[in-house]
């Protein structure tokens, strides 16, 4: 059985920390792979915020390249409508049905999956790997995950990182300020983002 974990996101754009916890669930779980899968039409963002799929993926594309064991997958982009993790989660089993895959998010997240379409099939096709986070104490991420698995028979586990300040709303103001982000994201995808003067409006 092949082990692969996602790191799916909006990815607008992709910073230093979402490459942090991706290498941390590859070095902590063994996995073989990270696919990082770029949200094709997020339907819990505001879109007015949002580039479209195709430069998100780029600059996906430019923050991974030096990372062998990460890859990027337009699964989601490609589909050019409102994408659900269910939906990905089951398009990824079918297509390899030998693979386990570790699905990545944050601790925040573990609250709000219950608003999700279908958490009940998400759950039946992933390991929920959780980032800790310092404003979430041991004893909630334990009685929300005993919840959850009580109510879904969810296989959660916890990736144990130290949080970075940093998110890409953060560096959008920054960059619509004038100021530097250098250090926040990848050079490549810092150069990026000035040559084509994104998020600047």
């Amino acid at each position: 059985m092949k082990s692969v974990g996602i790191m799916g996101g909006t990815f607008n754009p992709i910073h230093m920390g979402h490459l942090a916890i991706a290498q941390k669930a590859l070095e902590q779980f063994s996995l073989n792979k990270i696919l990082f899968i770029p949200s094709g039409v997020p339907y819990m963002k505001d879109l007015q915020e949002v580039l479209p799929g195709e430069i998100r993926c780029e600059m996906t594309r430019l923050a991974i390249q030096d990372f062998p064991a990460f890859r990027l997958s337009m699964l989601e982009v490609a589909k050019k409508k409102n994408t659900y993790t269910y939906e990905t989660l089951a398009d990824l089993k079918t297509a390899a049905p030998d693979t386990v895959y570790y699905f990545i998010l944050g601790a925040d997240s573990l609250w709000a999956i219950d608003s999700w379409k279908k958490p009940a099939e998400i759950f039946a096709n992933c390991h929920i790997l959780a980032a800790v986070r310092d404003d979430k104490s041991p004893a909630d991420m334990e009685r929300q995950i005993a919840d959850l698995q009580e109510r879904y028979h969810a296989i959660i586990s916890l990736l144990e990182i130290n949080s970075m300040d940093v998110s890409s709303s953060m560096i959008r103001e920054k960059v619509k300020a004038h100021k530097s982000i250098h250090g926040l994201v990848p050079e490549a995808v810092e150069a990026y983002i000035l040559k084509h003067k994104l998020y600047q409006i």
